[in-house]
């Protein structure tokens, strides 16, 4: 039996429905088979190697961070009857050992309210999150807004006839909000996509407990770190085809004026992941906590079927299928598959996924991209049969310098709010608060 210690405890922003719910209903199905088939390095792009992770857990404690405790509150009681069926079919098999029993006996699925529009509730539910649990192995940044207002069919009409499979991959024709903001008095997308989550990786990796004497907030240490196991914490940040470098504007970091603020907070999320992640390799004083990009590929979730009638939702299904069926790789299209590659990021061992040695900039072109990484993609198959696949990881000199910038807004930003909240921050010797 595994050791309680080694346990996951996973956070899933946005885990009551959509990709989310199908990351909890994934994990689930994983973590209750005796050999979870996620967990296995069966794809080209694995090293080669042996390793003795242990990928097999005998309990698990799933966190669902929700804005609505009545929709989280259904989803954990569907989790729950989700882990009973998948225990009663297992039993039904020859040589059932009852190791679904006993995850199922040590399965806890906890719901604890956050908005990511408002950083008062990021900072409450990482209190809880650190006062409730001894530690947090993975936290998946799922949760995600797009302000679409409306859809160009003309626009539609035309990419949809240029090119099928890339018009349902990466459709140009939503038209978005211009100018939202949020309740913070920051731009609504980028708050929700990219420094809510920037916000809660930094407060769960700054331990806080409440002085009574003086009524001030402490930094202990990492929560994230404390999972010492051989694989370490890791973090896994949502992207998406749409993600983008065309429309941004680096003036415009909270893309307010952006009328594509939803692709931009993705080309976002992008930099920022890999370079948290780069930070956290060149830390040599703990064992290091993963940052890890994946793409759920294509599926049907409310991000974009709020703009729709029953009759368009139906036809938007018909014309993913139909991209499958000529030769898309990239349209799971229900939440369950394209759940894959946040849930094999989760449990692989680290050993086993492949590394990129960069490729110096090219000083005479600062804007002249060079692989640096790796995305990790929901892929399937014509007939849907599910798989996990790469994507190069494109990097500029100039992508360097916006993403230097970009986290120095958000480490300004954050600094702000602790210290609103009365929560002091430490410093290293750049002048920068301490990841």
């Amino acid at each position: 039996m595994s050791s309680p210690s080694s346990w996951p405890v996973i956070v899933v922003t946005g885990a009551n429905s959509g990709v989310g719910l199908g990351i909890c209903q994934r994990l689930l199905v994983q973590l209750i088979s005796k050999f979870p088939t996620d967990a296995q390095p069966h794809y080209n792009f694995h090293n080669q190697k042996t390793t003795t992770d242990d990928t097999s857990f005998d309990g698990l404690t799933l966190i669902l961070a929700c804005r609505s405790r009545q929709r989280g509150e259904v989803a954990r009681d569907n989790l729950y009857q989700f882990a009973d069926e998948q225990v009663r079919h297992l039993k039904m098999l020859p040589g059932y050992d009852g190791r679904a029993e006993t995850v199922r006996k040590h399965l806890t699925v906890a719901v604890h309210i956050i908005d990511l529009s408002r950083i008062q509730t990021v900072f409450r539910f990482a209190d809880e999150v650190i006062k409730t649990y001894p530690y947090v192995s993975h936290l998946i940044c799922n949760a995600g807004v797009a302000s679409f207002v409306s859809i160009d069919w003309l626009l539609a009409i035309k990419q949809l006839a240029a090119d099928w499979v890339e018009a349902v991959t990466n459709p140009l024709f939503y038209t978005q909000e211009v100018g939202q903001v949020s309740q913070d008095g920051l731009g609504w997308v980028w708050q929700c996509n990219i420094f809510g989550h920037y916000a809660l990786v930094r407060v769960v990796n700054l331990e806080f407990i409440l002085c009574v004497d003086s009524f001030q907030f402490r930094a202990l240490e990492s929560h994230l770190a404390k999972y010492q196991t051989s694989t370490g914490a890791r973090v896994i940040w949502m992207s998406s085809h749409e993600s983008s470098p065309i429309y941004y504007d680096p003036k415009d970091w909270q893309l307010i004026k952006s009328a594509h603020s939803y692709e931009s907070s993705k080309f976002q999320m992008d930099l920022i992941a890999y370079q948290l992640d780069q930070n956290s390799l060149q830390d040599s004083g703990r064992l290091p906590t993963r940052h890890l990009i994946v793409l759920p590929g294509v599926a049907g979730t409310n991000i974009a079927s709020v703009l729709l009638g029953t009759f368009t939702s139906t036809c938007m299904f018909l014309a993913f299928y139909l991209a499958r069926f000529l030769g898309s790789p990239y349209h799971p299209i229900t939440a369950f598959k394209a759940a894959i590659s946040a849930v094999h990021l989760c449990l692989v061992p680290l050993a086993f996924l492949p590394t990129i040695n960069s490729k110096a900039s090219d000083d005479s072109d600062p804007t002249a991209p060079v692989e640096v990484g790796f995305r990790y993609v929901s892929e399937c198959d014509r007939w849907g049969k599910e798989r996990v696949g790469t994507m190069k990881l494109m990097r500029s000199k100039e992508h360097k310098n916006q993403c230097d910038d970009l986290l120095d807004h958000c480490d300004r930003l954050f600094t702000a709010f602790c210290e609103a909240e009365g929560r002091p921050v430490h410093f290293n010797e750049n002048g920068h608060t301490k990841y």
